[in-house]
């Protein structure tokens, strides 16, 4: 007889299975379905065949996906053999708590799905796995597990990305009861997440847990399942045994369970206490499972060239299906050959559908793939941005005195205004990240909120950027519509993956069924006089702009930045759109533009009534002036350098229009080929870098629009930023824009 690894491993693993089922001591009298299926535990016998269908359902699909590839019909074939105990947690929990799930859960998928009727479980695998644009978790994008019916929301093959989302899931549960507004989940419900060991090293689950633990010591009710599925092995690399618990088990705040997933008593016994410590106690509980991991890593990884014969061979006995089978044989539930007639039967199933399957269209144009990127309905965007808390919410909201009827105000104060005005508008937004609540932000942006609004809508988070921004993705699939702040935008690099696998991927990998209305506030840029060195004066924007269907805002001044931020929340309202709006630290305080005291750089707050004809659409420019010998395009800081410049060209006779391109992602393509045009002579004048920065896209932009006048460009250099004096070396400075300036009209610099 063949060796089992002589065998491909998905004939091996059938092979052995079908051995050691035909092999089994048939039970006595069968006993009541509806009763425990032996004594000390709660499964009943119904059960214990609901989760045996589940993982022969879930085996089912790994064989088939190995088959479909070697076919080339197919293009998945990480599967979950080994890790089918999943089932359990999914029969311990309600079908409506949401769930987060790791890339090795079909069977909790199917477990989950037996229990809201009308789903078709295998069919959804399927048609993900051969890539069909009416699959309908991801529409043929990817093959996840995720479902809107199903309170699934979808995960890619993440490295643990998605555990700082599942805490912002669990608070946002405990948030919108205490706020009493709405929420997409009930308000009992336990949050679960899954992952596997190897995950469990990363800087993301790490930071979860942390956030999770520091929650739980602070007393917040956090209703958080963590499930660790154990099979020892990172692709090749062994985990140490005894790592998991001596990692998490003794974590404050984190009760620990833990149980042999090739046990289905154990696995399931374990899932219902863990599942009842955290709905009762509303307190973080993690499970771990120790598995076992078949047929390798995926289809790609030769697992032979990394563990011995010997070794793969005696998992089979683990083989967490077969434990489920030998319990429903020593009940009566099913004879030996009931067992392998369920499997035959599911196998036929499985085949059938994926014969049917396999034809369906996949997608077939760039923009059927992109459509659930960034859906823009920007009627509806302009109408939302002109809504507004009533008078009296107002009133109330600002203490009786309504900005509008204040002074002239910085952007700072424009900001200010703007996030007090939502906070009236949208009751389900939240304002937070570190120091914005009792402090009002490190440069008092946030200032009053947070005693004016109360600590359940503004508040402090830890200082852990990938939490902060979980916490955001969390509340915002939740319903709620989430402002974090990130201090700095040299911080924001420690966890931009949030925003590029996790926030812009979710549209795009659930075919819109699941969103992320967010705008995250950023502080950035430079022109800090030397303050600070780079982590303050940060100019890197380019790992932002070429992030898939993300807005990027760069307000200068007060009122662009009130009327912008309102754009970005209504954006998020109405489509889901995340937003980065990135605000110029130099620029906050400023209140002159020319000269000492002219004031010139305030601007007064619109009224409500103003709001829809004060509306700034996304992707439109600003422009001062109307000189038609020069256009400056620039963003940020460069904007007020440039007015400056423009009044010293003028006096030189040299008339300068000035753009403010306010949105660097989308660019203002259209406001800027018309003005570009209306001079011939176009100077970008870019405080971001050289090499990756906003220049480039502007000129490329110009260029593909067939633009064919003269072009230039000012930019910082491509270095981090030192302290003090040494900063005006790789920073843009005004002689520079206006030396660039003379050398594009033609003229001699002065």
């Amino acid at each position: 007889m063949e060796a089992l690894t002589e065998l491909t491993p998905e004939v091996a693993l059938d092979q052995n299975l079908r051995g050691a089922v035909a092999g089994l001591t048939p039970g006595g009298s069968p006993q009541p379905p509806a009763t425990p299926i032996r004594s000390g535990t709660t499964l009943t016998g119904s059960q214990a065949l609901g989760l045996l269908d589940a993982q022969l359902g879930s085996r089912a699909l790994d064989i088939e996906a190995r088959r479909l590839r070697a076919a080339g019909r197919g293009f998945y074939t990480i599967g979950s053999s080994g890790h089918e105990s999943n089932a359990a947690v999914a029969a311990a929990l309600r079908p409506s708590d949401p769930a987060l799930l790791h890339y090795r859960s079909g069977a909790f998928y199917l477990a989950r799905a037996a229990q809201v009727p009308g789903s078709t479980p295998l069919r959804d695998v399927l048609l993900g796995l051969v890539a069909a644009v009416d699959e309908p978790i991801a529409g043929g994008r990817h093959k996840v597990f995720g479902r809107r019916e199903l309170a699934i929301i979808p995960q890619t093959s993440t490295i643990a990305s998605h555990l700082p989302r599942a805490v912002g899931v669990a608070f946002a549960i405990e948030r919108a009861r205490k706020l009493g507004v709405a929420s997409d989940w009930p308000r009992d419900a336990v949050t679960v997440t899954s992952f596997g060991d190897a995950s469990v090293n990363h800087s993301t689950a790490t930071g979860a847990i942390n956030a999770a633990c520091h929650v739980s010591h602070t007393g917040l009710p956090l209703p958080l399942l963590f499930v660790c599925e154990d099979n020892g092995l990172g692709i090749s690399v062994p985990t140490p045994q005894g790592w998991i618990a001596a990692a998490v088990a003794a974590r404050p705040g984190l009760a620990y369970f833990t149980a042999d997933g090739t046990d289905p008593v154990a696995t399931f016994d374990a899932a219902v206490a863990a599942v009842d410590h955290v709905r009762t106690r509303r307190a973080p509980a993690f499970l771990h499972l120790r598995v076992v991991r078949f047929m390798a890593h995926a289809g790609t990884d030769a697992e032979i060239s990394y563990r011995s014969p010997a070794d793969i061979e005696a998992d089979y006995a683990r083989d967490p299906v077969l434990a489920t089978a030998r319990l429903v044989v020593a009940a009566g539930l099913l004879t030996p050959a009931g067992v392998l007639d369920r499997y035959d039967a599911v196998l036929r199933q499985v085949h059938g559908i994926a014969e049917e399957v396999s034809g369906h269209r996949q997608l077939g144009s760039a923009e059927e793939v992109m459509a659930p990127i960034a859906p823009r309905r920007a009627d509806q965007v302009a109408i939302a941005a002109g809504r507004s808390g009533d008078v009296d919410q107002r009133a109330a909201g600002f203490g009786g005195k309504l900005p509008e009827d204040g002074e002239p105000l910085t952007l700072a104060d424009g900001i200010n205004r703007a996030l007090a005005d939502a906070l009236i508008g949208y009751p389900q937004a939240l304002v937070f990240g570190e120091d914005v609540g009792r402090k009002g932000g490190v440069y008092g942006v946030t200032r009053g909120l947070a005693r004016r609004f109360g600590a359940g809508r503004v508040f402090d988070t830890i200082l852990d950027e990938q939490a902060v921004l979980g916490l955001a993705l969390g509340c915002a699939v939740s319903g709620m519509l989430a402002i974090p702040e990130i201090q700095y935008l040299a911080y924001l690099h420690n966890a931009e993956d949030q925003l590029r696998g996790e926030a812009a991927s979710l549209q795009f990998f659930s075919n819109g069924q699941y969103r992320n209305p967010m705008v995250v506030r950023v502080a950035g840029l430079a022109y800090q006089k030397g303050f600070g060195g780079h982590f303050h004066n940060d100019n890197a924007v380019g790992v932002l702009r070429d992030i898939p269907g993300v807005v990027v805002a760069v307000p200068t001044r007060a009122d662009d930045a009130a009327a912008m931020l309102r754009t970005c929340l209504a954006a998020a309202a109405v489509d889901g759109t995340v937003s980065v709006f990135l605000e110029p630290i130099a620029l906050y305080h400023s209140r002159d533009l020319y000269e000492p005291g002219d004031g010139e750089w305030l601007t007064r707050y619109a009224p409500p009534a103003a709001w829809l004809d004060a509306h700034v659409a996304l992707g439109s420019a600003r422009r001062y002036g109307d000189g038609d010998d020069l256009t400056i395009v620039t963003l940020g800081n460069g904007v007020p350098m440039s007015l400056r410049v423009a009044r010293r060209l003028s006096d030189a006779g040299i008339a300068a229009r000035v753009l403010d391109l306010r949105w660097i992602a989308p660019l203002p393509q259209r406001d800027l080929l018309r003005e570009a045009r209306a001079t011939g002579r176009v100077l970008i004048v870019d405080e971001t870098r050289a090499s990756g920065g906003v220049s480039e896209g502007v000129t490329m932009a110009l260029v593909d629009a067939g633009y064919d006048g003269r072009i230039a460009r000012v930019a910082a250099s491509d270095s981090f930023i030192p302290l003090g004096d040494a900063a005006n070396h790789v920073l843009v400075s005004e002689s520079a824009i206006e030396k660039a300036a003379h050398h594009l009209i033609g003229n001699s610099a002065r």
